[in-house]
C-alpha cells in the first residue's frame, strides 16, 4: 500500500517552509491540533482547586491527570498502527471530533466520577491527535524542512506552559473552570476544518487483517503497568496484593502479546521495531527523556516553594524554562545532524541534559531560583537537541506504510518513560523525606528534591549510552528511505 500527502517529491523539497507557504495551512492546523491537547494539560493543572471546591472528590482529582495519561499512552499505538493502513487524515480527524465531544461533556461534569470519564475520553482522543501530528510532518516534509518545522510545533508547548496557566486563572477567577474545556470547541473545529481542507492524502487501501488479539494485549499490560506505577504507594503500597496483582497481569500479557505479535499478519507492534538498532535505540532514548523530563516538571516547583518559599507562580515560570529552551535547541538541532549526523545532534543534548541535572543536584542544598531557572532552560534545550533528532532519525529510516508505527511507538516509549519516572522518582523522594523527619521537617523537602535531581542524573547518563547505541549515519537527503529487513 502507498499513499501520497499531495505534495510532490520535488515541492516537498523546495518549497518554503511556515506559515505562508503552500503547506502552511497544514502547518497551522497541526499546531492548532497540538496546542489544543497542550494546553488543556496546563490549564486543567491549575484549575483543580476551583474545581474541587465545585464538584467534590478531592482524593479523587489526581485521577483526572492517571486516567488521561493511561488512556493516551494506551491507544497511541493503535491509532499509529491504523494511521498506516488507512492514512492519518481520517485518524487525526477522529481524534479532534472526539476531543471535542468530550471537552462539551466536560464541561457540563456534575461530580468529579463524571469529570473522570470525559477525562477518559479525551485521553483516547489525544492518542491519536499528538501522533498523527508528528507523522504528518514526516510525511510532507523533508529530513531538512522537518527541524525547522518541529520547532514551530514544540513552540506550542512553550506558550502552553506560560499562557495555559494564566488563561485558566483568569477564566476561573472571572468566568467558570468549565470553559476551560469549552473553549477547545472552536480550536477542534478550527483545525480539523483546516486539515479537512488543506491535507491531501490519497490512500491505497488494500484488505488488511486486524491484530485485535495483540492491541488487547498490548492495551491490558500496558494499562496494568501504567495504574500500578502511578497508585503505587498513594492509592496503595507498594508491596501491596494491588500491586502485585497488577504486576502479574503485566507480565502475563506481555508474554502473550509478544507470542502473539511473532504469529500475527499486521502485528499492532511490529516486533522488528526492537531488531533495527536505529529504532530500538531511539525508543531507549525516548523513555529516558520521559523519565528525565518529568523528574523536573514534577519536583521542581515543589522544591522552589519549600526551600525558597517562592510564589507558586514564579516556581511554574522557573520549570517553563524547559519549554523555552526546547523549541530554541529544536530550531537549530537541523544545522547538527544534517551536517554531522542524527547520533551527534543527540550525543550534544544528552549531554547537556547531563551536565545542567548534574549542576542542580550539586546545588539542592544551596537553592537559588536563578540557577534552578537555568538548569532548567539548559534541559530544555537537550531535549530539543535529543527528541528532535532521534524522532526524526527515526521516521526517515522508514517508508510511508511504516512511518506511522515508528512515530507512534517513539511518544509511547515517552509516555511510558514518564510514567515509571513519576513512579520511581516519587518512591525515592517520599521514602528520602520520611526518613528525614516528614515533609515539615526543615529541610526534608530538600533532601527529595536532591534525590529526585541525583536519580534524574543517573537516568540522564544511561540515556547517553542509548544514544550511543545509534549507528553513525548522516541525514539522508529526504524522507523516502525504505524499510529494512
Amino acid at each position: 500500500m502507498e499513499a501520497h500527502s499531495g505534495f510532490g517529491k520535488g515541492s516537498a523539497l523546495t518549497a518554503a517552509v511556515g506559515f505562508r507557504s503552500e503547506r502552511g495551512p497544514i502547518l497551522i492546523a497541526i499546531m492548532l491540533a497540538t496546542g489544543v491537547v497542550a494546553a488543556n494539560a496546563t490549564m486543567l493543572a491549575t484549575a483543580v482547586p476551583s474545581i474541587v471546591a465545585d464538584l467534590g472528590g478531592f482524593e479523587l482529582f489526581p485521577w483526572l491527570f492517571t486516567v488521561f495519561l493511561l488512556a493516551q499512552a494506551v491507544t497511541t499505538p493503535l491509532y499509529s498502527k491504523l494511521s498506516d493502513t488507512i492514512g492519518r487524515k481520517p485518524i487525526i480527524l477522529l481524534g479532534l471530533g472526539l476531543f471535542l465531544l468530550a471537552s462539551v461533556a466536560a464541561g457540563f461534569a456534575w461530580d468529579m466520577p463524571s469529570l473522570i470519564f470525559y477525562r477518559i475520553v479525551q485521553g483516547l482522543a489525544a492518542g491519536a491527535v499528538q501522533p498523527m501530528a508528528v507523522t504528518i510532518t514526516g510525511d510532507i516534509y523533508s529530513v531538512a524542512e522537518r527541524a525547522k518545522v518541529q520547532a514551530y510545533i514544540a513552540s506550542v508547548w512553550a506558550v502552553a506552559s506560560v499562557s495555559g496557566p494564566i488563561a485558566a486563572g483568569l477564566l476561573v477567577e472571572f468566568v467558570s473552570w468549565r470553559w476551560i474545556f469549552w473553549l477547545n470547541v472552536p480550536l477542534c473545529i478550527l483545525a480539523g476544518w483546516m486539515i479537512f481542507r488543506g491535507f491531501k492524502e490519497r490512500v491505497e487501501r488494500t484488505r488488511r487483517t486486524l491484530d485485535v488479539a495483540g492491541a488487547l494485549l498490548l492495551a491490558l499490560g500496558v494499562s496494568a503497568l501504567l495504574v500500578g506505577v502511578l497508585q503505587g504507594g498513594r492509592t496503595w503500597e507498594w508491596l501491596s496484593l494491588p500491586s502485585a496483582a497488577l504486576l502479574s497481569i503485566t507480565l502475563i500479557a506481555s508474554v502473550g502479546f509478544v507470542l502473539v505479535e511473532r504469529r500475527a499478519a499486521e502485528p499492532v507492534l511490529p516486533l522488528w521495531i526492537f531488531q533495527r538498532r536505529l529504532l530500538l535505540s531511539t525508543t531507549l532514548t525516548a523513555v529516558g527523556i520521559g523519565a528525565a523530563f518529568m523528574a523536573l516538571t514534577s519536583y521542581v516547583p515543589t522544591y522552589l516553594v519549600a526551600a525558597l518559599a517562592t510564589p507558586p507562580i514564579v516556581a511554574g515560570l522557573a520549570v517553563s524554562m524547559i519549554s523555552i529552551g526546547w523549541p530554541i535547541a529544536a530550531a537549530n538541532a537541523g544545522h547538527i545532524y544534517l551536517r554531522w549526523g542524527f547520533r551527534t545532534a543527540a550525543l550534544l543534548g544528552s549531554v547537556i541534559i547531563v551536565v545542567a541535572l548534574v549542576v542542580l543536584s550539586v546545588s539542592a542544598q544551596t537553592p537559588n531560583l536563578a540557577i534552578v531557572a537555568l538548569c532548567c532552560a539548559l534541559v530544555g534545550a537537550g531535549m530539543g537537541f535529543v527528541a528532535n533528532p532521534t524522532l526524526i532519525a527515526s521516521q526517515s529510516s522508514v517508508a510511508w506504510n511504516e512511518r506511522g508505527v515508528v512515530s507512534g511507538m517513539n511518544l509511547f516509549a515517552r509516555s511510558i518513560g514518564s510514567a515509571i519516572g513519576v513512579a520511581v522518582l516519587g518512591a525515592l523522594a517520599n521514602a528520602t523525606i520520611a526518613a528525614s523527619g516528614g515533609v515539615d521537617a526543615p529541610g526534608a523537602v530538600t533532601d527529595g528534591a536532591q534525590v529526585v535531581f541525583t536519580a534524574a542524573t543517573a537516568i540522564a547518563v544511561v540515556t547517553v549510552g542509548a544514544v550511543l547505541l545509534m549507528p553513525r549515519t548522516g541525514a539522508p537527503d529526504d524522507a523516502t528511505a525504505k524499510p529494512r529487513d
